[in-house]
Parts: C-alpha cells; structure tokens; sequence
C-alpha cells in the first residue's frame, strides 16, 4: 500500500488531499458525510474581523462548466469563529487552517494576532485574492508590494505557518509568489476563483447582483494547474493546488508539477463524500503504478525536448530547510457545481 503522508513545511499532513475555504463549512459541519480524519486537513471559510452580511443576491450563478459566484465573505465575524466554532475543531483529527481576510493590512494583523494563541488552529490561509470585496479591484491580489505588506504584517502578528492565497487573474503569478516567500510566508496556495461573468439575453440581467463574480469548477483546472506550476517553479515554500480539481487522477496531476497538497472545493457541492474517497483512490493509482510513497510523485514532470528536466519539488530539501527557519522544524520534503474550487466562495 502506497504512503500519503506529505510534509508540508512544519505540517505533517495524512495524504494531500484538504478542503477548500467556502466549500465545506467553518469547522466540522460536513463530518456526517466526511470524517475529519480522511482528509489531509480542513481550510475554514474566511473569517474576517467583524461579522459580514455578504453581498446581495443573487450571488450564485451556474453555468454551463462550473459556477459563478458572488458571496462576499459572508461569515459571523472573529469573536463567534473563537467561541463557537475552535472548541469544536479542537477535536478534529486532522490539521486545522483557518482562513482569514480583510479590506486593511491592519486587520489581517488583527485576525492573526487573535489566532496566534489558539491551540485548536495549526495554520492560517490568508486570503489576498477575493474578487468577491472592495468592488472587485483586488488591490492585495494584484500588486505583489501590496501583498507583501499584508504577509510581513502577518508574520509579525503569529508564529503560526502562513499560507498566502493567490489570485489566478494576474499577469504574472510567479511574482506575486516571490513577494510572499520574501515577506515571510510558509507556503502558497494556487488558486482562488477566476473572474467571470453570466448574462440573461432575455431580461438583459447578468447573473450575479454584483456582475461579475468567481468562477470555479472543472473548466478552471487548466488554468489553476499553470498558476501552481509557475509558483512551485519559482520559490522554496511548498504549494497547494487549488482549481477544477474532483478525481484522484487531477490530485496527481497538481503534485506532479510540483504541488505538495491540493484543495478541492467546487467538487464538493455536486458529491459531498468525494473528498472521504479521495485518498483511497489515490492509494490504489499509486499501488497501480508501482509508486511507493505520494512523495515520489511530486515535482517529477518532464519537460518536453532535447533534455528532459525535472521540476524541483516545491517543499522538497530547500522548502524543508526554510520552513525550518520560521519553525524550527524540518521535513521531506467528480467534477463541478459549486461556490468555489479554485477558491473558496468568497
């Protein structure tokens, strides 16, 4: 039987398969249908500073491969996530990420520093790409000097290991990955939703309030599968893929261009129990295969040409030892109808 335990920096993950942010609730809402225990790890819904009541419906819109949508970080605020929700995760089996954001750099520095002390939390996500917020401009999603602010900030606020959540809808993701690593992040997560839009000819009405909105489902690996290869490609700190991902063989597709761990969100809508099945199919590919251990497989894409090139594995000996530098630990290194994947609805 094939080994899926990963590392992932500092976090030892049973196989590499967690939820998205937005797609399986704040803490253990789906553990009727999944047990916490056969995922890699569980990523909140984002929580913010104060309670948000989201942007107007309708503010979910499907489409012919996936959907759109326009939440606006609904959630009950900071307070009610550590009264309520924590002590229920505490007893969670897994490893627990909770995903933060907010419209000032000041405020992600406020959620982490709340969080920092929280036993029940081993990692946050921080969430630098909602195009759901702020009028769609992603000021933090966009500009990689605006991104690190909010990162240094957060590193400053905890010592708890930092993902950074990235936008698909740059120019240039490989830059905006190089400033997070520089400010102090632990690891990537690629990617959040892709700007789209929907529109009734008939009532001339777009399908969200907000016009455009997040865009996820299958139609997005493609694009999700480019950014997370162009992050692992260029920083240290491993990566988590995110985008379109729903069958065994997706998961395997983002580790092997250098992914350590993937989420999966959209595919959870259309099949609540696709992610308790996930890691078993992924043992019997691997068993299949003649793959020993899921590690092998990551990083190990071959380039086209006259000289075959591997990727380095994100998160492989370099990862291990930066991550050691911020924790002071090292390591070794199906498809569609939903709110996010690729991204949590936001």
């Amino acid at each position: 039987m094939a080994r899926l335990g990963v590392q992932f920096g500092s976090l030892h993950l049973a196989n590499p398969v967690l939820s998205a942010s937005g797609t399986f609730g704040h803490g253990l809402e789906m553990r009727h249908i999944v047990p916490p225990g056969a995922v890699g790890g569980l990523v909140s819904k984002t929580v913010t500073l104060r309670p948000r009541p989201g942007n107007p419906h309708p503010r979910i819109c499907e489409t012919e491969a996936g959907f759109l949508n326009s939440i606006g970080l609904e959630n009950k605020g900071i307070d009610h996530y550590v009264r309520v929700i924590l002590p229920d995760v505490a007893r969670a089996e897994t490893v627990i990420v909770t995903n933060i954001g907010a419209e000032r750099v000041e405020e992600f520095a406020e959620l982490a520093a709340r969080l920092d002390g929280e036993s029940a939390v081993d990692a946050l996500e921080v969430n630098l790409s909602c195009p759901n917020v702020q009028d769609g401009k992603l000021p933090f999603a966009t500009d990689p000097h605006m991104a690190a602010r909010v990162i240094e900030r957060v590193r400053r606020a905890t010592k708890k290991p930092i993902l950074a959540k990235l936008s698909p809808n740059v120019s240039r993701i490989s830059e905006m990955a190089i400033a997070v690593e520089a400010a102090g992040a632990d690891g990537i997560t690629a990617v959040n939703t892709v700007l789209g839009m929907r529109v009734d000819w008939r009532t001339r009405k777009p399908g969200l309030w907000t016009t455009q909105g997040g865009y996820s489902g299958t139609a997005i690996k493609p694009i999700a599968l480019r950014c997370a290869w162009d992050c692992a490609r260029s920083v240290k700190i491993p990566v988590v893929g995110c985008g379109g991902i729903i069958t065994a063989s997706d998961v395997l597709e983002f580790l092997v261009v250098g992914c350590r761990a993937v989420q999966v969100g959209t595919a959870s809508f259309g099949d609540p129990g696709v992610l308790g099945r996930l890691a078993a199919e992924i043992e019997g590919l691997l068993d299949a295969h003649g793959i020993a251990a899921v590690e092998d497989l990551i990083g190990t894409m071959q380039l086209h040409g006259p000289t075959t090139t591997h990727c380095e594995p994100a998160g492989s000996h370099a990862t291990n030892v930066h991550a050691a530098s911020v924790s002071g630990t090292t390591g070794n290194a199906t498809r569609d109808a939903a709110i996010t994947a690729g991204g949590a609805p936001s």
